[in-house]
């Protein structure tokens, strides 16, 4: 038998006859070896007619440092494991649930990213081991290589925003974890074991390329370039009356439809029929009173020379389709509503107007918890609650929404949808990273809404692609009664 001196690491080489058996680390590993092939346990070694010793007799076993080893091999299996994590948790979302097929593919990349790193954590142990497997290195540096590129765009991503978040400690630690392992590769000189090391480069070269054009076309290009159009139309019908009855009847056909290129969700929509108060005048002055007073500092972008002081009063309003419904490419929506009026009523206009607010869902995904409607004024609804007399009384729709490349969700502090639905007010909307659920019950949530930053809300509005669509038709209410005479 013979024992060749040891290597780099410490491992010596055991043959019998020419013939490898085997080899160690240890005396104790290589009474090991040799009770597998059936030698005795008191055979002894120290026989130079039996055993044949180079490089050091059997007390020469260089892998003393042996824990050193143990500790490179444990740092390198926690860092892949830590980074398949991360890959599994950003890709899964976007592999499964993305809209675009760009965004998809950028998570089965991911997926497939994790997948490496999963093959690489036995490769870790073969090439600190026996080194068995020809490609254990390449492996492990590929792994590695995959965890600097990941992290680093993570936190440049972070960069961007520099909101302070948990997971950031963990994009900071794995990459100062892959700087480490890529020295660690290089002192080990590990390209040396690798096949056709030209292609091994351009090939990780390509994949990276692939995966930054598939990132960016998904997060920048796609939904810039997804146009959005919609046709609204709110209509008055023909009214019905009775010759006994002091009333008219008039129908109202509201329709939308989504003509554009992206599926969309309705955050709140409204419907409201106003009816118009109007004096007349001889003198056509009121050309004049269209911006008010100078004391009241307001104006409105219309004039009529006969028609002064006009005013309005809320007939009717409702929800159209409803808060979190979805409108697909295509899709149309119709609802019919009748509104009474009484014969001799002072309104000289009807005026009725369909609004929605919208969010792109090509920039963003809301949560399930978003459908379920809480009424501010009962008590039951916790910090949802502020009495009417203080905020009046509002249908709130709270929820998260997340952005549809889920590696910026994970660069970010969660933001939240807050929709405000009343009859007699103008529905509100604003997308912040404020939370209902993490704030004081005794605080007042429009109090907080209004000392929300203004330029967070703009912003967040901006990058979800929330915004509204409205239409109008206004009639005489004289023309409606000639109608219903008719």
């Amino acid at each position: 038998m013979v024992v060749e001196p040891p290597d780099r690491r410490g491992l010596r080489r055991i043959t019998i006859h020419d013939k490898t058996v085997g080899s160690a680390w240890s005396l104790r590993e290589l009474r090991k070896v040799l009770r597998r092939l059936g030698y005795p346990d008191d055979m002894d070694l120290d026989d130079r007619s039996r055993v044949h010793w180079r490089g050091g007799d059997s007390s020469v076993w260089p892998d003393d440092r042996g824990w050193r080893r143990r500790v490179v091999i444990a740092l390198m299996l926690v860092g892949l494991l830590g980074s398949l994590a991360l890959h599994a948790v950003i890709g899964w979302a976007d592999a499964l649930g993305a809209l675009t097929f760009a965004q998809r593919l950028v998570g089965v990349v991911f997926l497939l990213a994790g997948a490496v790193q999963g093959i690489a954590l036995p490769a870790v142990v073969d090439y600190w081991g026996r080194r068995q497997v020809r490609l254990s290195g390449a492996l492990v540096l590929l792994g590695v290589l995959m965890t600097l590129a990941t992290t680093t765009l993570l936190l440049f991503l972070w960069l961007r925003e520099r909101e302070f978040i948990a997971t950031v400690l963990l994009f900071l630690a794995l990459w100062l974890w892959s700087l480490w392992a890529l020295r660690t590769l290089i002192r080990e000189k590990v390209w040396r074991g690798i096949p056709h090391p030209r292609k091994f480069t351009a090939g990780v070269a390509i994949t990276a390329l692939l995966t930054a054009v598939s990132l960016g076309y998904s997060i920048i290009y796609q939904p810039i370039a997804a146009p959005r159009h919609f046709i609204l139309k709110a209509e008055f019908g023909t009214p019905q009356t009775d010759v006994d009855s002091p009333y008219i009847h008039v129908p109202l056909k509201l329709y939308a439809k989504n003509a554009g290129g992206i599926p969309v969700y309705i955050v709140v929509d409204d419907y409201t029929v106003w009816g118009s108060l109007a004096e007349f005048s001889n003198s056509g002055k009121g050309m004049k009173e269209w911006k008010g007073s100078e004391e009241g500092g307001w104006w409105v972008p219309e004039a009529e020379a006969f028609e002064t002081q006009s005013g309005g009063e809320v007939i009717a309003s409702g929800q159209f389709q409803g808060p979190g419904s979805t409108l697909d490419p295509g899709e149309e929506f119709r609802k019919e509503k009748v509104i009474t009026l009484p014969k001799d009523t002072k309104y000289e206009t009807l005026d009725a107007v369909l609004q929605f607010a919208i969010l792109r869902q090509d920039r963003g995904k809301l949560d399930d918890e978003f459908y379920y409607e809480k009424l501010s004024w009962m008590e039951s609804e916790g910090r949802y609650y502020c009495p009417p007399d203080g905020c009046g009384e509002h249908v709130i729709y709270h929820g998260r929404v997340r952005y549809n490349a889920n590696i910026i969700n994970v660069t970010r502090k969660p933001r939240y949808v807050a929709a405000f639905w009343s009859p007699e007010e103008d529905p509100q909307v604003f997308i912040s990273s404020f939370n209902f659920e993490k704030e004081k019950k005794s605080e007042s949530i429009y109090g907080i809404y209004k000392g929300l930053d203004e330029s967070e809300v703009v912003r967040e509005a901006e990058r979800y692609g929330l915004s509204s669509v409205s239409v109008n038709s206004e009639v005489s209410v004289k023309g409606l009664l000639k109608q219903a005479q008719r």
